[in-house]
């Protein structure tokens, strides 16, 4: 079988300069965690990581200009907006509980402690998730059939890039409004599932995973994605906020009735405000 360009001194090359930069960018968020008592701030360092991947993959790899090109201006546009997001969610606000949480399981917030369950932790993962975007990088054109592969992972990216903006978009607006304090939201894409960002994300990087299995090798970088969905679904995501909003009142009522994660149409015709 054809490897189209496949190199693994290019593979090797493209995937050290990653693991440099996303070890840079770790220590430097680690530093301003430090700084300002809270290392919450690595959660606005998670996209921009695999912005700089993209940059280092187009600039380093050898592989079809088009796709390297089309790969950085998706992974840019959906990083740079996720840091921003995060920024502004945490800007002003205390540590993350689950951070504290973790930190209280691992025997305390030693440095040594914070750089290994938190920063390394969040580098390595972003490096093994980046790497259809490493690979890629090194590949020749896509054809026949990879081009309508390539076209589906655009599509998926859009509808996740959809999904994560607005329902971020949705729930920001809704916890602005003081009279909604306590309140549990339905509405919008969350009366479809109850972690629509989480679900956009998924289909972030199932797109970009899809765009560089459209060439041979690509489609062996499919753990990549897995490990994402299994993140935002199990180890860090959903299940994980589900069990502290679960004591919240309604909500287990909305649980009854909302997806959890795949958008289904809602169990009634209209969605409220629970108490």
């Amino acid at each position: 079988m054809a490897m189209n360009g496949f190199s693994w001194s290019q593979l090797v090359a493209v995937s050290a300069a990653s693991l440099l930069l996303l070890a840079i960018l770790q220590l430097g968020t680690f530093v301003v965690g430090k700084r300002i008592g809270r290392y919450n701030v690595v959660d606005v360092s998670w996209g921009l990581g695999f912005v700089l991947v993209a940059f280092a993959a187009a600039v380093i790899g050898d592989g079809d200009g088009i796709r390297k090109g089309l790969l950085f201006v998706l992974v840019a546009v959906w990083g740079l907006r996720l840091s921003w997001h995060m920024h502004h969610k945490s800007a002003g606000k205390g540590e993350d509980p689950r951070y504290v949480e973790m930190l209280d399981r691992a025997g305390g917030n030693s440095t040594a402690v914070v750089l290994r369950k938190i920063f390394l932790t969040q580098g390595l993962a972003q490096w093994f998730v980046s790497l259809p975007l490493q690979l890629s990088a090194i590949l020749g054109p896509a054809r026949g059939i990879g081009m309508l592969i390539a076209v589906l992972g655009m599509l998926v990216w859009t509808v996740g890039v959809v999904f994560e903006s607005v329902g971020d978009r949705q729930l920001a607006q809704f916890k602005s409004n003081p009279a909604h304090k306590g309140k549990i939201m339905d509405t919008g894409l969350w009366a479809w599932t109850r972690h629509p960002n989480y679900f956009g994300d998924a289909c972030v990087w199932w797109g970009l995973w899809l765009v560089t299995a459209s060439v041979w090798p690509g489609a062996l970088t499919v753990l990549s994605p897995v490990i994402m969905t299994w993140f935002l679904v199990v180890a860090t995501g959903a299940k994980l906020l589900e069990r502290s909003m679960s004591q919240r009142p309604g909500y287990r009522d909305y649980q009854q009735r909302t997806s959890f994660f795949i958008p289904l149409p809602p169990t009634r015709k209209e969605a409220r405000w629970l108490p």
